[in-house]
């Protein structure tokens, strides 16, 4: 019996066709929620207990596609037909690329990475285009963190730069950062106090306490005004209020709390990561945080978008050393953002084959990305049909992690979090898909065992 089969055969029945699956895992956003009650009827969830707006959405609008399990150039085909071309396409490339991996559970990750090993190929993720200024600057500054765990029983001062997790995270507030009761701030809320830093005021707004709105695309000189003034340094007014829209006594008046708060949170996201500055931005906001750790305890952790995205960083991380856009043509890994990357890769006419896994390049990379792409073969993984997976040479409808598969998947903060599968699919997992892809890369390029 299979792990997923298992799990399911352990849920246990309410009444006829009904059955609850406690503690499911909710796999659409980086708070990867792992307290939610699935109620399911004829293989089809029908209650989300817990669950946010967008969790809901993600349970209870699911569906499986009455389409086949693979397609070849468009017309249905065997899965043995399919891992065989995609294979041969992997294998005769000379500059195959493996893309995506932020909706796909680690052990589903860890077999693309050897797929990519195998082929002297390059792997990269989703982070590439959306948190991977942060990873660069982790090199550079490193991080001072923490689990979110520690957010909710610790953290006394919760800021959020860049980021509007109201929208983004919905249970981000009442589940982990500013709402719980903590084992040292009993009365929740009202012991803490919510900063947010932005350029325009988002529905996150208003739970602060403090709304700083600092001009755009002056991320990094407010920050460098903060780290300033925890040094002690004097400032000119009127010069801080030009280069940051926000008035000096403002900044001095945060660094005034920061200083006196016992435990300190910055959360940061693509407000942040993706506007100018990009991976200068992320050291000044990690450079800062370090700095704060000479009068009190403060700690920064990044905003992830996709439910395993921090899985596929690990994953990357553990295999070659390296967090995204990882190139393994000269037999060990390289690592260079901008030459690596897979936006980069296909918009310079650079990759002639590859593999997209859970993600969907085809409807938001740049044009010259897309144009390119759609000229070489590829293979696609997708829980449904999207413009990807129309234009792939192999398309693989696979079963959707967390709903219809088990495994691992790991938490904004670093948390390693355990799937509970709550309904069958006709599709196989994408861990069994690469898993057979892996068998006959290895055959065609002799490796045995």
């Amino acid at each position: 019996m299979s792990a997923s089969a298992t799990a399911l055969a352990e849920a246990p029945a309410t009444e006829g066709s009904l059955k609850v699956i406690q503690d499911a895992t909710c796999t659409f956003c980086g708070c990867v929620c792992d307290d939610i009650d699935l109620t399911v009827k004829d293989n089809h969830i029908i209650e989300a207990k817990r669950a946010c707006v967008l969790g809901k959405a993600w349970f209870l609008n699911h569906k499986t596609e009455d389409r086949p399990s693979c397609l070849i150039d468009g017309q249905p085909a065997s899965l043995e037909a399919g891992y065989d071309r995609a294979a041969r396409i992997l294998v005769e490339g000379k500059y195959p690329i493996i893309y995506g991996l932020s909706d796909s559970p680690c052990e589903a990750q860890r077999v693309a990475v050897s797929i990519a090993d195998w082929i002297n190929g390059t792997i990269d993720t989703t982070t590439s285009v959306c948190h991977g200024p942060s990873g660069m600057a982790f090199q550079g500054v490193g991080e001072v963190t923490c689990s979110l765990g520690e957010v909710i029983n610790r953290g006394d001062m919760i800021m959020f730069w860049g980021s509007n997790p109201a929208e983004s995270h919905p249970r981000h507030f009442t589940k982990y950062s500013l709402m719980p009761k903590g084992m040292f701030l009993p009365n929740g809320r009202k012991d803490r106090t919510c900063v947010i830093v932005d350029v325009r005021k988002t529905k996150s707004a208003k739970a602060a306490d403090i709304f700083v709105q600092i001009k755009p695309r002056a991320d990094f000189e407010g920050l460098w005004a903060l780290r300033a003034l925890s040094k002690g340094i004097d400032l000119d007014p009127v010069q801080v209020k030009r280069d940051t829209g926000v008035e000096l006594a403002v900044w001095q008046d945060l660094m005034h709390r920061m200083k006196a708060c016992k435990f300190g949170v910055i959360f940061f996201g693509m407000g942040l990561t993706m506007t100018r500055g990009k991976h200068a931005n992320s050291e000044a906001l990690l450079a800062l945080t370090r700095d704060m750790n000479a009068y009190t305890r403060f700690v920064a952790k990044p905003n992830r978008g996709h439910g395993n995205v921090t899985g596929a960083d690990n994953v990357v991380a553990w295999r070659t050393g390296y967090p995204f856009g990882v190139n393994h043509s000269r037999g060990y890994p390289r690592f260079n953002p901008g030459e690596y990357t897979t936006s980069d890769t296909l918009a310079n006419g650079e990759a002639d084959s590859g593999m997209t896994i859970a993600c969907d390049p085809m409807a938001n990379f740049s044009e010259p990305a897309r144009r390119h792409l759609a000229s070489i073969p590829y293979i696609a993984l997708d829980t449904k049909e999207t413009p990807t997976t129309r234009a792939a040479a192999v398309a693989f409808t696979v079963a959707t992690y967390g709903i219809h598969t088990g495994g691992t998947v790991y938490r904004m903060d670093d948390v390693p979090i355990p799937l509970r599968p709550s309904c069958e699919s006709p599709n196989p997992s994408d861990l069994e898909v690469l898993t057979q892809i892996e068998r006959r890369v290895k055959a065609l390029i002799g490796i045995t065992g």
